[in-house]
């Protein structure tokens, strides 16, 4: 028997992602949630959590603050989750601050350091 390529957990994942973000441009009234992008989505074996990652577009952003906007609109964006995906059970929504972004950025500037420190023996 072939294993499937995407298992249920990833492709609802990835639905339910698409749609968040979907929801947060259109219809988020939350300033606090102006300038997030929603990252990654991992769902609980039996589909009941959804661990939802975000990142903000500004690394300077205060995270918490929209940590907060996230968890105030958990119910609504859940309730939208259950209108347009029409699964039986909505998985609960956990946020979560995605940090690879301002760790990229940093690791970025690390090397950027270290070329100019050894390509001056170029001039």
């Amino acid at each position: 028997m072939r294993r499937r390529e995407f298992s249920r957990n990833q492709r609802l994942g990835g639905q339910i992602l698409r749609l968040l973000n979907e929801i947060l441009r259109q219809e988020s009234k939350d300033p606090r949630l102006k300038f997030v992008s929603l990252t990654h989505v991992d769902l609980s074996r039996d589909l009941s959590v959804a661990r939802v990652y975000f990142s903000t577009m500004n690394p300077d952003d205060d995270v918490q603050l929209v940590a907060d906007g996230l968890a105030s609109a958990a119910g609504f964006l859940r309730s939208r989750i259950g209108q347009s995906l029409k699964i039986r059970h909505t998985p609960e929504l956990r946020f979560q601050h995605d940090d690879s972004v301002a760790r990229a950025i940093a690791l970025t500037g690390l090397i950027d350091a270290a070329e100019k420190g050894t390509g001056d023996t170029d001039s």
